[in-house]
């Protein structure tokens, strides 16, 4: 068992901790870190754990293996780095850094120590997302044309404005840090790198002083074009598309994807009766932290690669470029 901890109780980071305590986890969560410390007492009694007001007190303790950081995205570089110095492997939240230098930094300081470095994307876990990879790469629906998605709900519409979620500093486009940035994630993994952006996002209701609704198209290396959205405030709406040639295939859900729910898969081909599969349910923040832990364990190597989490971030800062000029964003090969 690895023996980890976790850096910022809030509720996801305690999402993250009720994770570890369920039956088969191969990370143990045994210490947490917060400097809210006096005020997070019935937290450490919940997960019998002690909590530390600084990340310097556990980097400092040979006995963790690994940090999870569920921390402000502006902390997630420095955080990283430290944690890699430390000889720590460390999980991080999305997005990995706020800039592309800021994320080769957090991977090269990782690579140089020799630890995983792993980020929590976990919807490209999703078995709906398998399957599309797997038709995509067998040919089965021809040549790929075009993606689309959507990832909408309101679990963060009455975010209080003075959050760290709905500063700009820390989200300058929230639909994106908060929602899409798990969609352009996917696209990479499915379609490989993206070089081209052309966001828009602008602000309709609720308390996100940037932005709460979001829509975002790209182009990829291979020519293949995308499109999604994303909005902050209306009911949950679950939705991917991967248009080909000879097939179509779609995915949609009206659970969140760290909630239990039914996943609907349709496929379309031509002339012939759609296909249709449900698809169960599984815990994927969970099954990335034991891919995670399988890779701090020297089981099975990290499955998403450096160079896609640098792409994402490469990317989320083209969106914000784009965003705020206007105009289409080129993304440069690293």
């Amino acid at each position: 068992m690895i023996k980890s901890a976790i850096v910022g109780l809030g509720w996801w980071g305690q999402h993250i901790a009720l994770c570890l305590q369920e039956q088969g986890a191969k990370l143990e969560f045994v210490r947490g870190v917060d400097p809210r410390v006096d005020e997070l007492g019935a937290v450490a009694k919940k997960f019998d754990v002690p909590i530390a007001g600084s990340l310097d007190e556990v980097l400092g303790d040979p006995e963790i293996e690994a940090v999870i950081l569920a921390t402000p995205h502006s902390v997630h570089e420095d955080q990283i780095v430290a944690s890699a110095e430390a000889g720590k492997h460390v999980f991080a939240e999305k997005p990995l850094t706020l800039s592309a230098a800021g994320a080769r930094r957090a991977i090269g300081a990782c690579n140089a120590a020799g630890v995983v470095l792993a980020v929590d994307h976990e919807r490209r876990f999703e078995p709906a997302f398998g399957e599309v990879k797997r038709l995509i790469d067998s040919g089965e629906l021809g040549t790929p044309m075009h993606l689309e998605a959507n990832f909408s709900h309101d679990l963060l519409a009455n975010v209080d404005p003075n959050d760290w979620r709905a500063s700009p500093a820390e989200s300058p486009i929230p639909a994106h840090s908060a929602m899409s940035i798990h969609l352009t994630d996917a696209f990479q993994y499915l379609c490989g790198p993206i070089v081209e952006v052309f966001a828009y996002a602008t602000s309709r209701v609720g308390n996100w002083g940037a932005s709460d609704v979001f829509t975002l198209q790209v182009k990829f290396a291979s020519g293949l074009t995308g499109s999604m959205s994303s909005i902050l405030v209306t009911p949950m709406y679950v939705r991917f598309q991967a248009f080909g040639s000879k097939a179509w295939v779609e995915a949609r859900s009206d659970t969140h994807p760290g909630q239990p729910g039914i996943t609907r898969l349709t496929i379309s081909r031509s002339g012939q009766e759609k296909l249709i599969k449900e698809l169960d349910f599984i815990d994927t923040v969970r099954v990335n932290l034991d891919a995670f832990a399988d890779a701090v364990s020297g089981t099975a190597p990290y499955p998403i690669s450096d160079a896609e989490k640098l792409g994402n971030i490469a990317v989320m800062e083209a969106v914000v470029e784009s965003v705020n000029t206007g105009q289409p964003v080129t993304i440069a090969p690293d």
